[in-house]
């Protein structure tokens, strides 16, 4: 039988295909998996309930994206395992090939169009509670201002520290400012992350839910000691806090 008379079965029943439908089953759940728990490790304990949802929505993402990424890798293994056609002409099944099929790119482009409205629509809710933390009556205000290389930190009271301390179960809205170059104020346990700009007052919320001592980096290139621009959070209780503002802050406010 010749070529242009043989029969080509459709691209869905096709050895190949097949093929890359196992390999897709397999690879996402071990993407999923894999992916998931080594950012979660890697991001350490949560601090704050902003954290815990930051890390909830990683692991959810990565789990939405796991399909993609997996039939991504079950299509590049499917390929290489493939013996390969030789030979000037195209093989005979190429008129039958998935790019071909209206179908096929139907379900691609809506499954694609689909994931990214998922995304946008949880983001936005994430941010939006993040932003009505900024309202919180209860919460203490805090400046932060960033500059090379260190934060300074102005509480209610009018003290001055260059080391954070905040009360356990309080809200705090940090207002940040840059008297240089652009940083960014990051509290890594915390989840928060905002850019501190030269002459602009940007806010951020968080609430602490954790004692302990906790890393605060700058995120923004800023130059020579770029690296060096970190510093440490002390999340204590409400008295120790109160016995800190009026001793600790006040005497390094007068210094």
């Amino acid at each position: 039988m010749s070529l242009d008379t043989e029969k080509t079965p459709q691209w869905w029943k096709k050895k190949d295909v097949k093929q890359t439908f196992v390999i897709w089953v397999i690879l996402t759940p071990i993407i999923g998996y894999v992916g998931s728990t080594v950012q979660i490790r890697s991001m350490g304990a949560p601090a704050s309930e902003t954290m815990a949802s930051v890390i909830n929505l990683m692991g959810l993402f990565t789990w939405v994206a796991a399909p993609v990424a997996a039939l991504v890798g079950a299509m590049c293994l499917t390929t290489l395992l493939t013996k390969s056609h030789y030979g000037d002409n195209p093989p005979h099944e190429a008129e039958n090939e998935i790019r071909n099929s209206p179908r096929a790119n139907a379900i691609w482009v809506s499954i694609s169009a689909l994931l990214c409205l998922f995304a946008l629509v949880v983001g936005l809710i994430v941010l939006q509670k993040d932003a009505g933390a900024l309202t919180d009556k209860a919460a203490m205000n805090i400046n932060v201002t960033g500059q090379q290389w260190v934060w300074n930190y102005d509480y209610e009271n009018g003290a001055r520290s260059s080391v954070l301390y905040l009360p356990v179960n309080k809200p705090v809205v940090f207002h940040v400012t840059s008297k240089d170059v652009k940083h960014s104020f990051w509290v890594v346990q915390m989840g928060i992350k905002i850019d501190a700009n030269p002459g602009y007052v940007t806010e951020t919320a968080v609430t602490p839910n954790k004692i302990g001592v906790f890393d605060i980096r700058c995120a923004e290139l800023c130059g020579l000691l770029h690296a060096y621009m970190q510093n440490k959070v002390h999340v204590v209780s409400q008295a120790d806090y109160d016995a800190w503002v009026k001793t600790n802050a006040t005497t390094e406010a007068a210094a």
